[in-house]
Formats: structure tokens, C-alpha cells, sequence
């Protein structure tokens, strides 16, 4: 591992290059100690091999690994049993994660909640409602730290008693806004959890955030915009979680007010219209999922997934194919995905692709 975090300070080795780079080495230390003709062979650019092999001069493995400890700071990858399944499902998943706090709850359901920086009362108000009502369900919420809509998201949350994840644009050890300092400091005391993709010491810099919004929307059943501008960073998240398959709700607001207008866009495009929580736990089923978790038992076959099985076998089918097949929309396609895995009668082979369970 002290290799890969290594690697992942080297600003032209992305995620997908770390990722290629490691299923032809098989590990960190064969990447690490990889001459010049190795790092040729697997195809990498001649800057990329010229800047990895200057950075490696410089960088220490051991003291890498040894400032993650002092920071508390803990990290997995994209081949470890613990790495978010969700995540692993996204087109281009982040192949590092730095997390501090409880990394077990990103197995649980949870809603991205995102929104304007510079929010209206009623956009506060409607962040609040709806929280509390999450909270009340279980559903832990995931949000970006930011000021305006995601402070009040985290913040609301842990004032229910609930489990919120914060994503970061930065650094573990720099905390942005500075002012929410102290907040991160509460989700990790109150059993949450922040994440961000990039080692200590990279800064909040403007292009992190846009790819810091895939994990937002990657790590959740679905993404709930509150209030968001023509042109607000919520609108990538959103547009994000279309590309991951994931649904995407909107609040109607005020037609006149700036803070309403992508949000309208959203629900004119097709984005599901959100009054209460309700109903976004009806769109995808995470009742039903709650119910079968705390009793224990096997609910009765529905149609759905009748429909679903008839389709899968031992060979790999990808999500898109099922929802041609079934005729379904999308988000009935993946709830019912979802209660099948459940009651292990499918297997999720990760990137949205399934097979029926043989046991």
C-alpha cells in the first residue's frame, strides 16, 4: 500500500492509468520498482515515464505511509474486499481512497444530498425536512462539505442522531472550507466518515471538485438536488449520477429565483420531483429494503423479480441489457437487482454486471 499511495502523488498518474498499471504489475512494489522498458511496454507516455521516475527519486514510501499515521488517516484500494461497492460499479472509480472514521457504512443505503452554496431560507428549510425524515428512515446521507446546502446536510444530520460521509476536493489534512474544520472533526466522532480520493497535502484546487462530485454520486442509490443555479457544481453531480445509472431527484422551487432554476431544469429533463423523502424512498424501493433487513426474512417474489431472473443465468449480463430485456425503466431494474442480491439469488460482479446465483 505505501507504494500505491506513493504513486497516487503523482499528478499525471490518474486513476485509470494507476489501474492499468496495476493489472499488468499485479502490485504496488512491482509498479514502483519498474524500469523504464517496463513502463514503455505497458504503454505509458514518455512525460508520464520521465515525471514517475523524477517524483520516484524524491518521493519515500516509508514516510508517505508513516504521515498518513500521524494524520490517522487509513486507505484502501480499488482491489480490496473493503472498497465501496458502489464506487466500483462508475465508469473511471477512483483507484485510492483516503477515509478517516467508519469506512462499513458505505455498505449501507445512503443519498447524496447537493446543492447552491448560496442557498435561499427556503432551500435551508427544505435541506432540514428533508434530512430529518432520511434520518427517521436510516438512510445515511453523503455530501461535498462545501458551504450552503452541504453543511446543512451534514450538519442536520448528526443534530438526528444520524451517519452522514462528507467527499472531499482536497486532502484529508485540508479540511475545506477551513471553517468547517470542526464539523468534519463531529461526523468522524458520530461514527461518519470522509473520503477523498486525493493524498494529504494536495490542496482544494478548482478541477479537483468536478471529480470529487463522481464520488458523491457514485457512492449513493441517488443523488437529491435542493436548489442549484444555472451553472452550480450540483448540476455535475447530478449529471454524473445519469451517466452511473443512478436516479436523480430534484426540489421544485420558485420560478423567479436563480437558486430554483437548474433545479427546475432537472425535473423538466426528467429528474424525479421530490416533495418529501417519501418519495424518494418509493422510487427506489429503500423500504421495502429496510423491512427485509430487520425482519430477517425472505419476501414473497414479485413480478419484477420474476421478470429479472428469467433473464440472468451464469453468463455476465451488464444492467443496460437487463433494462432491454425487461422493458423496465431503469431505477425498477436496480432496486429489484438489488433485493435479488439480497436474498443471494444473483451475484454483482461489479461495473453493473450480474450473474444468477448457482448456490
Amino acid at each position: 500500500m505505501k507504494y500505491l499511495i506513493s504513486i497516487s502523488k503523482i499528478n499525471k498518474i490518474g486513476p485509470s492509468t494507476l489501474g492499468r498499471l496495476f493489472k499488468y504489475f499485479k502490485s504496488g512494489e512491482a509498479i514502483w520498482t519498474a524500469s523504464y522498458n517496463d513502463l514503455k511496454h505497458v504503454g505509458l507516455y514518455e512525460n508520464i515515464i520521465q515525471e514517475f521516475l523524477l517524483k520516484r527519486k524524491i518521493i519515500n514510501p516509508d514516510q508517505e505511509l508513516e504521515n498518513l499515521n500521524k494524520h490517522n488517516i487509513k486507505v484502501t484500494a480499488l482491489p480490496d474486499d473493503d472498497y465501496p461497492r458502489l464506487l466500483k460499479e462508475i465508469h473511471n472509480p477512483p483507484f485510492i481512497l483516503y477515509y478517516k472514521g467508519n469506512l462499513t457504512n458505505l455498505s449501507e443505503e445512503s443519498i447524496a444530498i447537493v446543492g447552491s452554496r448560496k442557498m435561499t431560507s427556503y432551500g435551508k428549510q427544505i435541506t432540514q425536512t428533508i434530512v430529518s425524515e432520511l434520518s427517521n428512515q436510516n438512510i445515511m446521507t453523503i455530501s461535498g462539505l462545501a458551504l450552503g446546502v452541504d453543511s446543512i446536510v451534514h450538519i442536520h444530520t448528526l443534530q438526528n442522531d444520524n451517519r452522514t460521509v462528507a467527499v472531499l476536493g482536497a486532502g484529508l489534512d485540508r479540511i475545506y472550507p477551513t471553517t468547517n474544520h470542526i464539523l468534519a472533526q463531529k461526523i468522524v466522532e458520530q461514527n461518519g466518515l470522509l473520503i477523498s480520493e486525493y493524498p494529504i497535502g494536495t490542496l482544494p484546487l478548482k478541477h479537483n471538485f468536478p471529480m470529487r462530485n463522481r464520488i458523491i454520486s457514485g457512492l449513493s442509490l441517488g443523488t437529491l438536488v435542493i436548489e442549484a443555479g444555472e451553472s452550480s457544481g450540483a448540476l455535475i453531480t447530478a449529471k454524473f449520477a445519469l451517466e452511473h445509472n443512478r436516479e436523480v431527484f430534484a426540489i421544485p422551487g420558485n420560478l423567479t429565483s436563480p437558486m430554483s432554476k437548474g433545479t427546475n431544469d432537472l425535473i423538466k429533463n426528467g429528474a424525479k420531483l421530490v416533495q418529501s423523502a417519501e418519495d424518494i424512498l418509493e422510487e427506489l424501493n429503500i423500504k421495502q429494503i429496510q423491512q427485509f433487513k430487520t425482519n430477517q426474512e425472505i419476501i414473497p417474489d414479485s413480478p419484477e423479480e420474476a421478470e429479472i431472473l428469467k433473464h440472468l443465468t451464469s453468463e455476465q449480463k451488464h444492467v443496460n441489457e437487463l433494462v432491454k430485456l425487461s422493458s423496465f425503466t431503469i431505477t425498477k431494474v436496480n432496486s429489484t437487482l438489488m433485493m435479488l442480491e439480497m436474498k443471494g439469488l444473483i451475484k454483482n460482479l461489479g461495473n453493473n454486471i450480474y450473474i444468477k446465483s448457482m448456490n
